[in-house]
């Protein structure tokens, strides 16, 4: 999926996180999101936890918050040698806004696993 593309159906996953309060999408059932909620006050400091299947093509996580008015990513090599497979991220002063967490595995050459939530920032 090209960045083009998420940008073009966010707005539907807007609208299905906040009929249903939380949404994950998985492209594989390689990573997971995991969050303590789904709602945050202005200015909202997040963290993520990102779980990561090993596969041993995966060598960077790429951790994403993509919102109208605020851009924030992270990358964290992989090794999957000392077993390790849970990451804890941290996203500071998030303005408001609707935002996509965007949680993506890459190998040398494509994306091997993704997921996305979306997460609201309410301001004041």
């Amino acid at each position: 999926m090209t960045r083009h593309h998420v940008r073009f159906i966010t707005p539907v996953f807007i609208a299905i996180a906040l009929a249903t309060a939380a949404i994950t999408i998985h492209a594989h059932d390689g990573v997971e999101i995991r969050l303590r909620g789904y709602y945050y006050s202005e200015p909202a400091n997040v963290q993520i936890t990102v779980a990561v299947d090993p596969d041993e093509d995966a060598r960077t996580l790429r951790v994403e918050a993509d919102g109208d008015a605020m851009f924030a990513s992270s990358e964290v090599p992989l090794n999957f040698r000392d077993g390790k497979k849970v990451y804890a991220l941290e996203f500071k002063n998030l303005r408001a806004g609707m935002y996509t967490l965007r949680a993506e595995v890459l190998s040398a050459r494509s994306v091997v696993a993704m997921a996305e939530q979306e997460l609201m920032v309410a301001g004041h």
